[in-house]
């Protein structure tokens, strides 16, 4: 299936309009009023939330190994499960499973 570029610039507008009016929906139209306690707990979870769904795929169906499970990445995946839950601290989970994930490669190339 091929596009034209036409289409595919168009598709990209539609797609910027769509994502801007739903960040406006929420953070234009409640501005600086105070928001209840209930959304502000929820709003703490969001990069906890998007981060697995970004790096799952990559974790557990690698286009390095084409789809095959690799021990560096689930490694790097556990330490970073692990230091994120002892620490509460999303860049040093990060910054942990990505040394170990060079680590474990470096090791088992």
């Amino acid at each position: 299936m091929t596009y034209s570029d036409a289409t595919i610039w168009w598709i990209i507008v539609a797609l910027g309009i769509g994502t801007f009016l739903i960040r406006f929906s929420f953070l234009g139209l409640i501005g600086s009023r105070p928001m209840p306690p209930w959304v502000l707990r929820h709003l703490r979870y969001t990069s906890v939330a998007i981060l697995p769904g970004l790096v799952a795929p990559l974790v557990i169906f690698p286009q390095v190994t084409d789809g095959q499970l690799d021990p560096p990445r689930l490694l790097a995946a556990a330490v970073t499960v692990g230091v994120g839950y002892w620490t509460k601290g999303v860049v040093r989970a990060m910054v942990c499973g990505a040394i170990t994930l060079f680590v474990m490669l470096y090791i088992l190339g």
